[in-house]
């Protein structure tokens, strides 16, 4: 499958002028932003077991944490730290190994998706988020 999800740091304000874009990570607060999202996330991943159980070393999710935070603030463009420390994000190779199945990806996305609704960013930005993680949440689904 390609990686159709590369590091893109702007996005066409679809709402408004197609002309027009606009750095989320800026608008949505900086890294900060997208820690506490993150944070908020893993809170509902470590409350769901069988979620939970797809990770492979579920008693210590701070490098999950990290990873994820870093991807997030460079793909709505801040600091290309991510890709500085990992190299391309290849988010479907890097997800091959892990069984996501359509209930895994469906509680993937209720957790990121009350993490989007807690951190409560104004609407352009949280259409866009949630947008995304649709997108991408099916794209890291590896079996039926």
């Amino acid at each position: 499958m390609p990686d159709s999800l590369s590091v893109r740091p702007e996005r066409p304000d679809e709402a408004a002028d197609p002309g027009v874009r606009i750095n989320v990570f800026a608008l949505a607060g900086g890294q900060a932003f997208f820690d506490a999202l993150v944070d908020r996330f893993y809170q509902g991943v470590e409350a769901d077991p069988e979620l939970l159980a797809i990770y492979p070393d579920h008693a210590d999710l701070q490098g999950a944490r990290r990873r994820l935070a870093l991807f997030l603030g460079q793909y709505w463009g801040g600091p290309t730290t991510y890709s500085d420390e990992r190299g391309h994000p290849r988010l479907f190779m890097r997800h091959r190994g892990f069984p996501i199945d359509p209930a895994a990806r469906d509680r993937w996305l209720v957790h990121m998706r009350e993490a989007v609704a807690y951190m409560d960013p104004p609407d352009p930005i949280a259409a866009r988020l949630l947008a995304y993680f649709d997108t991408a949440a099916e794209a890291m689904r590896n079996q039926e």
